[in-house]
């Protein structure tokens, strides 16, 4: 007996109930039994596990230009990975074009990787003799409410990104003009002010 049955049948003993001499009496020799059933509930249809979707990285293709890519980014500083590449960035080309600065914070990433220099960014900035705006191991202090710090930043992000490429995708070192660069390296580029090397 389903749920259902169940209530009209008892609906149906109350209704004898009330009236004498009538239903009950047909049903004075016939006990009602009722059974207790649990009601049967339609299991919902499956629905599929929401999903979490995360936006893609820019690519070189979200923009049509490196300017339109730097101008896209977040221009505040969330670590002190970012913090560091973009002090090198601020420091070492910060008057150069953006090209030139995505060249120098891609020099530093290709160190991280290399194996021939320090596994982190902010290690591979303040090692000793590399960097010459470094002092003591450390970066001095920025205004980071200057539009150069806050283009930096934005470089460092679309470097970090990936969301442009840059002709000096391979260099490990770089220099401004008028200095020679060391024996054994081969120049790749030149941004600007700086040429850099393999």
């Amino acid at each position: 007996m389903t749920f259902l049955s169940g209530v009209a049948a008892a609906a149906a003993l109350l209704v004898s109930l009330a009236m004498p001499g009538t239903i009950a009496a047909a049903h004075a020799a016939e006990p009602v039994r009722i059974q207790p059933t649990t009601p049967t509930i339609a299991a919902p249809a499956a629905v599929p596990a929401k999903l979490i979707t995360v936006p893609p990285l820019p690519t070189t293709a979200d923009f049509t230009t490196l300017a339109e890519a730097v101008a896209a980014q977040d221009s505040s500083v969330s670590g002190e990975t970012l913090r560091c590449l973009a002090g090198a960035i601020y420091f070492e080309s910060k008057g150069e074009p953006l090209s030139g600065q995505l060249a120098v914070a891609q020099v530093i990433l290709n160190r991280v990787k290399s194996g021939r220099f320090p596994t982190d960014i902010c290690s591979v900035v303040t090692q000793r003799g590399q960097f010459s705006f470094v002092r003591g191991g450390r970066i001095p202090a920025i205004d980071e409410a200057r539009k150069t710090w806050r283009t930096a930043v934005a470089v460092a992000r679309v470097a970090v990104d990936k969301a442009w490429d840059t002709v000096a995708g391979t260099a490990l070192y770089f220099n401004a003009r008028g200095r020679s660069p060391g024996a054994g390296i081969r120049r790749i580029a030149v941004i600007g002010n700086h040429f850099f090397y393999r």
